[in-house]
């Protein structure tokens, strides 16, 4: 069994009129991760889920998804979706609308209901599950669409801009549940252009932007700009000292010094130095390249909300087959 969930070779999509969607993509996703594919809007993200979910056709490129080539039907039945801008009958109940997706996935009638029960208390809407969708705010629709792409039981879910729309304590509950769905073993795909849905939470990222990756891989390995160790101290240090670290290629910037080393003994030479000048050390730490940096030195541009602290409410898994 491969460890891959996804593994893409030159995916295309060109559309009428010769406008291309994507430039050929390559991609592999691990299994049991959550990986996040970041990209400003229209750079090409939803286009490779709905190739995926073959929604779309692809205009080239081949792939495979959970060992089985794109489009084949008995893998889509372990596939979770929750697309973009997503509409439900507004007539319907949040519990119906469950159930309904149930029986397109050819879900057992006897496990349906056991089934919609775990995913309601797991998405924190038992108390509202009766009320018609179109009495609900964006956040709770968004989490009865989640609850929806996990009633087939599947190994992979795919999340189209999951908190779009959604207000913070809707993202720290959001963030909490992908954690969940990672620790029962499944892999999930986020799209998003939000930065800080994927920081805190993200095991390996791709970022994107006019139909191509421009990188990817685990977040400490793609910061590879400004990520060292910095001492901070209070005082002026002499010319002598100051001369000494500039000429060991150290950025200092008034009262910090900047090493480009991860190695916490790189730093101890420099704490030696700070200290014998009668100084103050305020602060010794690790500072790394943040997302936000990364992304906006591949594509150029863009914004991130602040993150949200995370949440530790374990709600009950899903009964298995």
């Amino acid at each position: 069994m491969s460890d891959y969930v996804l593994d893409l070779s030159g995916i295309r999509k060109t559309y009428r009129g010769g406008v291309e969607a994507l430039k050929g993509i390559d991609l592999q996703v691990p299994r049991g991760c959550i990986y996040g594919l970041l990209g400003p809007n229209g750079a090409g993200k939803s286009t490779i889920v709905k190739i995926l979910t073959t929604l779309i056709r692809r205009s080239g490129g081949d792939g495979m998804m959970l060992g089985k080539p794109i489009g084949d039907r008995e893998t889509l039945q372990k596939v979770g979706l929750l697309p973009e801008h997503t509409q439900f009958p507004p007539y319907l109940t949040g519990r119906q609308v469950i159930e309904f997706a149930a029986g397109l996935q050819n879900v057992p009638s006897a496990l349906t209901r056991e089934r919609t029960d775990a995913l309601l208390a797991k998405v924190w809407m038992t108390e509202s599950q009766h009320r018609q969708i179109k009495t609900y705010s964006k956040g709770m629709k968004q989490r009865i669409g989640i609850a929806q792409a996990l009633v087939s039981d599947p190994k992979i879910i795919f999340l189209d801009e999951p908190t779009d729309g959604v207000d913070p304590a809707g993202r720290r509950e959001f963030r909490s549940l992908v954690r969940e769905l990672r620790e029962e073993g499944r892999t999930i795909f986020i799209n998003t252009h939000i930065l800080s849905e994927l920081e805190p939470i993200v095991d390996r990222v791709a970022i994107m932007a006019n139909g191509e990756i421009l990188g990817e891989g685990k977040l400490d390995e793609l910061r590879t700009e400004k990520t060292g160790y910095v001492v901070g101290f209070e005082g002026q240090l002499s010319a002598k000292s100051l001369s000494k670290l500039q000429d060991g290629d150290l950025e200092v910037d008034g009262g910090s010094v900047r090493l480009p080393s991860t190695n916490a003994l790189d730093a101890q030479p420099v704490i030696d130095l700070i200290r014998q000048e009668g100084l103050v050390i305020t602060d010794v730490s690790l500072k790394s390249q943040s997302l936000e940096d990364l992304f906006i030195g591949l594509v150029g541009g863009g914004s991130s909300p602040p993150p949200v602290p995370g949440n530790s409410v374990q709600p009950p898994r899903i009964p298995q087959a």
